[in-house]
């Protein structure tokens, strides 16, 4: 529910397009069915550009989890390869997650018409309170229009090292010995006119939030550009 809009932005002529969402999903996970509302935005300048997002995950009783990324890419340069720099953090049932600070490079690529195109980045990242902070990201992001516009294909894959524990219950109980995490969103949305899309996602995940192995959470969702 973030890296896909970014992205779309950056390589797609961001200044020309509306620049901020808000979603609206319902997750059908296990141990999930709750709803996460994602807000979105973006903003270019004359040296490259800022994104942020945050997420909200709700309860019966109101918000029960936050998560939010900022980035800024760096570049006034005609190559198609920018800098990085991002913050990711949030709270958990009133504890922090681990704050992380990534940099490194991303280099973005369009086709002609828009119809298509990706991203890649390559990262540093450092995990506070994490024993083994100083790892890396692989980040790739993609974003396919077809019918003319009206159905959107988009996603991303994350993968970072991150070591866990894995408990014989198959939860993670820490961060000590799993070396690595990986994390897909790709997405489906149906353009209803220039403000509302319908859709929703699948989160495919390897040893992420606590869960080892794999995982998949589908969504359905509702997006409104602004």
């Amino acid at each position: 529910m973030k890296k896909c809009f970014l992205i779309m932005l950056l390589v797609s002529g961001a200044i020309l397009v509306k620049a901020q969402n808000l979603q609206l999903h319902y997750d059908f996970g296990p141990d999930r069915g709750y709803l996460t509302s994602t807000i979105e935005k973006f903003a270019p300048d004359n040296y490259g550009s800022t994104f942020f997002f945050v997420d909200f995950n709700y309860s019966p009783d109101g918000p029960k989890e936050a998560y939010w990324e900022i980035s800024r890419e760096l570049k006034n340069w005609d190559l198609p390869i920018s800098l990085h720099l991002e913050y990711d953090g949030g709270l958990n049932t009133g504890m922090q997650f681990n704050n992380a600070y990534l940099f490194g490079g991303a280099y973005n690529w369009n086709a002609s018409d828009f119809s298509k195109g990706f991203s890649f980045q390559a990262l540093y990242k450092h995990i506070q309170g994490n024993q083994s902070p100083h790892n890396i990201q692989l980040t790739t992001v993609w974003y396919l229009h077809m019918l003319e516009g009206k159905l959107s294909f988009t996603g991303f894959v994350d993968f970072w090292t991150e070591k866990h524990t894995v408990s014989n219950d198959g939860f993670v109980n820490d961060f000590q010995d799993v070396g690595f995490v990986i994390l897909s969103e790709p997405q489906l949305w149906y353009k209803l006119n220039d403000s509302f899309s319908l859709g929703g996602e699948v989160e495919l995940s390897y040893n992420f939030a606590g869960v080892a192995g794999m995982n998949a959470c589908p969504t359905l969702g509702v997006k409104w550009i602004f």
